[in-house]
């Protein structure tokens, strides 16, 4: 904005000052033109909430309300009163010179001065508080003496979708680009949030230690497990370190904004990776197995996975035992899949456990009765022989018994005296 050569840009009267009074000042103020930074003292407010200056030399100006701050207000007595000397720029000639011969604005002279100073900040690299005023298309606007256009994709780290929540509210914010010429000051405030971010995920990472347990918030799901912040920084726990029993996702075990006590298992500083477990720090599913399912006892289970060798059956959270296939059926099985199904809730026979190496044998057939066995039947039925006595050679009465020789002799004997006779 061009200066009159002619005319003064008078320094701030001390008011504590003596020395020479505001009438002394004004009176060298001499050909006032438009453009011009002068000095005048407020002389009236009338009516009209316009505020009349004396500038010297019998000449006066006109303030409008519009030209007199930059700050909303409901009466000029707020931002000014009589008797106080202030700097205005000369907007124009009034032809009406009743009322003052030109028309001034303090508005444009305080917003100067502010980017001056924004720019100050700006070139030192330094941080402003300004309240947010209006959300318009793309972003939001703020009050930093002039206006500011904040991005809506630099008013936070994560994406938004409704930034009517910030209206009214005061936030510091980063001044990316400035354009006093153009009017132009572009903000962030999400620079200053990944800055501080940062620097936490830098103590963060020097603070956790292998082994050590902390508090922790679930900020994400995935499919392979959950992120958790941990003063700052995050971490992964993996799916299979959410809980002792198989899950199919962390959603079955956590929920966003969760409140959950990790352990630390590894930190990688330079990736800025690490890794957490939460099962970890809960009971085991095998303390303490032999007395809640003892050795003989009879339990209900969940098959969970089926194989060509047998079944593997849940017995509790954690927990999951083999049914062999040789302890399925008392009879011949030729695939598991012929007695149970996954998913089939059913009744099994704890036969024995080794917490040490994670394992339990289960029956299904020690719970059913044993078939009796089944006798072999010839294909044809024999009839009972009859007892058949052999006839004895020798008579049972020794005086009556005779031998076949004697018959024989008899025979032999007979047949002789029969041929002597002839």
């Amino acid at each position: 904005m061009a200066e009159n050569e002619n005319a003064q840009v008078q320094p701030a009267i001390d008011s504590d000052s003596d020395a020479e009074s505001m009438s002394d000042v004004l009176r060298d103020v001499v050909d006032i033109a438009p453009g011009d930074l002068v000095q005048g003292e407020v002389l009236v407010i009338d009516n009209d909430k316009q505020v009349i200056v004396g500038l010297g030399g019998g000449q006066e100006g006109i303030i409008p309300p519009r030209e007199l701050s930059t700050e909303r207000f409901d009466h000029p007595s707020e931002v000014v009163k009589v008797g106080d000397v202030i700097d205005v720029v000369v907007l124009r000639d009034v032809k009406d010179k009743e009322q003052g011969s030109f028309v001034l604005s303090k508005k444009r002279v305080d917003q100067r001065k502010v980017w001056e100073d924004l720019q100050k900040i700006y070139d030192n690299g330094e941080t402003i508080d300004a309240p947010v005023t209006r959300v318009v298309k793309g972003g939001l606007t703020v009050d930093a003496g002039v206006r500011g256009f904040v991005p809506a994709s630099q008013m936070d780290v994560q994406y938004i979708s409704d930034l009517n929540q910030f209206e009214g509210n005061t936030y510091t914010f980063k001044i990316l680009e400035i354009d006093p010429n153009e009017r132009q000051l572009i903000l962030s405030r999400k620079v200053l949030l990944e800055a501080e971010q940062s620097k936490e995920r830098e103590a963060a990472l020097e603070s956790l230690e292998v082994g050590s347990t902390v508090k922790g918030t679930v900020v994400r799901l995935t499919n392979f497990g959950a992120f958790v912040n941990v003063g700052g920084v995050d971490g992964l726990v993996h799916i299979s370190e959410i809980s002792h029993e198989r899950i199919g996702h962390p959603k079955d075990k956590l929920s966003t904004g969760d409140e959950v006590e990790v352990k630390v298992l590894s930190v990688d500083k330079e990736q800025e990776r690490i890794s957490l477990s939460i099962k970890d720090n809960l009971p085991g599913p095998w303390d303490n197995l032999e007395e809640e399912i003892p050795v003989g006892s009879v339990v209900k289970g969940k098959v969970k996975r089926v194989t060509d060798f047998g079944a593997f059956v849940e017995v509790k959270p954690g927990v999951e035992g083999l049914v062999h296939i040789s302890e399925m059926a008392h009879k011949h099985v030729e695939t598991p899949h012929e007695v149970v199904a996954k998913d089939e809730e059913i009744d099994v026979k704890v036969l024995s456990i080794s917490p040490e190496e994670e394992r339990i044998s289960l029956s299904i057939k020690a719970l059913e009765d044993a078939p009796e066995p089944q006798q072999k039947e010839s294909s044809k039925k024999s009839s009972p022989k009859p007892d058949v006595k052999q006839p004895s050679l020798r008579d049972e009465d020794e005086d009556s018994s005779f031998t076949l020789g004697d018959q024989i002799g008899d025979q032999l004997s007979s047949f002789m005296n029969n041929d002597d006779e002839e």
